[in-house]
């Protein structure tokens, strides 16, 4: 799994009024907790510096670098503004090589549906899958393979096999069904609905 290197700058003021400060000077309020800090850390980051981070579908590694303290983390979550979806706020997760995490981690789909080529409509229903892991034990994401799926089918976090991490996801959970369009349902003997 690819890492991106988030700097920051420490806080001292947490009151509101230095959070607008932070804000209207291009950056973002963050705060990194975990195992490994003894408490919290709250700091600043570039808004720019989360552009491959948030506004991409694909999942990193976080290694920030807060005035030269190298800390090994994940994006646990990101507030945005309401209105313009400026992002407000970031916490980090701290991780230890040797702990397992807790993480979420974009499926792919790949392969050709036989239900496709019959006229079938592909319906994503998950996009990402919780797991459990050593992150250095994480892929870039989890491939769901549709060769098998016709008219109907679906495919279920059950389906997948992965080796080195859990899927927290339950087993029921379809991720990918292969829709029957309203005029195939009429051929195959009533209408349903």
């Amino acid at each position: 799994m690819k890492t991106l290197e988030v700097i920051g700058f420490k806080r001292a003021n947490l009151d509101s009024a230095s959070l607008s400060e932070v804000r209207e000077s291009g950056n973002v309020p963050c705060v990194v907790y975990g195992p490994g800090i003894k408490e919290q850390i709250h700091f600043y980051s570039p808004i720019i510096l989360f552009r491959d981070l948030i506004y991409t579908p694909e999942v990193h590694l976080v290694e920030l670098n807060i005035e030269g303290t190298i800390i090994k983390a994940v994006l646990k979550d990101a507030q945005f503004h309401p209105v313009s979806e400026a992002i407000l706020h970031a916490d980090f997760v701290a991780y230890a090589n040797d702990k397992p995490i807790k993480f979420e981690i974009p499926v792919k789909i790949i392969g050709s549906s036989p239900g496709i080529a019959k006229g079938g409509k592909l319906e994503l229903k998950t996009r990402v899958l919780k797991v459990k892991g050593l992150a250095n034990d994480f892929p870039d994401f989890i491939p769901v393979d549709i060769s098998n799926l016709d008219l109907g089918k679906s495919f279920k976090v059950e389906d997948i096999e992965v080796q080195g991490f859990e899927i927290l996801t339950s087993p029921n959970v379809s991720i990918v069904t292969i829709g029957i369009p309203r005029a195939l349902r009429g051929k195959k003997g009533g209408d349903d609905e």
